[in-house]
């Protein structure tokens, strides 16, 4: 099993959910986060003072799959996601060594 955590741009979730949903991904966690890499903040003025936004607003989806859906996952988003321009995210991918499903107390892969 594997835990995929994705950073999107907001207006690509529904298109990203959509995405995963088409190659049997149901489940995720979709969270607001801010963050920034190359793309940086930008400048907004605001009652006549400019000011810099570092932290741009993100969303992060966080799923846990079974191994042999991985690459398929991974195609989702990357597609679903991407706009060719700066900022349109990363996607990280760790190992998850169980998983436990509280209300049936089933494992593993029962449990994603």
């Amino acid at each position: 099993m594997k835990k995929v955590e994705a950073i999107i741009k907001p207006f690509k979730l529904e298109d990203v959910r959509e995405a995963l949903s088409e190659v049997g991904i149901t489940g995720m966690t979709a969270t607001e986060v801010k963050g920034f890499g190359r793309q940086k903040g930008h400048t907004e003025l605001y009652r006549g003072a400019e000011y810099v936004v570092d932290f741009l607003p993100k969303v992060k989806l966080e799923m846990v799959v079974a191994s042999d859906q991985v690459d398929a996952c991974v195609d989702a988003i990357t597609n679903a996601a991407r706009t060719g321009k700066i900022g349109d995210g990363k996607i990280f991918i760790s190992t998850v060594e169980r998983v436990i499903r509280i209300r049936t107390g089933e494992e593993n892969e029962a449990a994603i």
